[in-house]
């Protein structure tokens, strides 16, 4: 039962990663610094002063960063590979009680799949912010998504099984949309030709 809370934590915590890289990380060394949250043999430091100075000034550059329209489409580019990697790293920090091999193994496909998901939709949702209002909705995005990386990632940590259902709605949300968005247009014109 202890190794299914961990993953259901490693997996909220993951997925809070593809919204902002740092802020998991931030609140996983936090939580894991006050004793809310125990850590792998091995990531201990997590929870050291220079993690903490470390994750926090990078954590309130990237929020910042998010905020200039144009720069945030410059940083999707380094965040979406950056935030599968910090997915599978905080998936990791977390599984406590497994054998290395299992561990590594889920935070890859677990941790690092739930991030490059969340980063995806992400993603897309900027873009198609950037080409409906010109880049100028850009900042309540990087709000919403600095909200969702919050919550999530304080979920994971406080109540792990809503994180994992929170995250599994944002998949089939981000499908749906993903959807829409790659595929609308071409569904719409291929109704209108069909129509004598």
């Amino acid at each position: 039962m202890e190794s299914l809370l961990s993953l259901a934590v490693g997996i909220g915590l993951s997925a809070a990663c593809g919204f902002r890289v740092f802020v998991p990380l931030l609140v996983a060394a936090a939580a894991a610094r006050v004793g809310v949250l125990s850590l792998s043999p091995g990531f201990e430091w997590l929870a050291s002063d220079p993690a903490l100075v470390a994750l926090g000034t990078a954590t309130a550059l990237e929020v910042l960063a998010y905020f200039v329209p144009w720069l945030d489409h410059l940083l999707d580019t380094l965040a979406t590979p950056t935030a599968v990697v910090a997915g599978i790293l905080v998936s990791a920090a977390v599984l406590t009680d497994l054998p290395p091999m299992l561990r590594w193994g889920l935070a890859v496909l677990a941790g690092g799949g739930a991030a490059g998901l969340v980063q995806g939709a992400s993603v897309l949702l900027r873009l198609k912010s950037a080409a409906l209002t010109g880049g100028l909705a850009n900042p309540a995005v990087a709000l919403a998504e600095l909200a969702g990386s919050l919550l999530t990632a304080l979920l994971a940590i406080a109540l792990p099984a809503l994180a994992v259902a929170l995250v599994l709605a944002l998949c089939i949300l981000a499908y749906q949309v993903a959807g829409r968005i790659l595929f609308g247009r071409r569904r719409a014109a291929g109704k209108a030709g069909s129509t004598p």
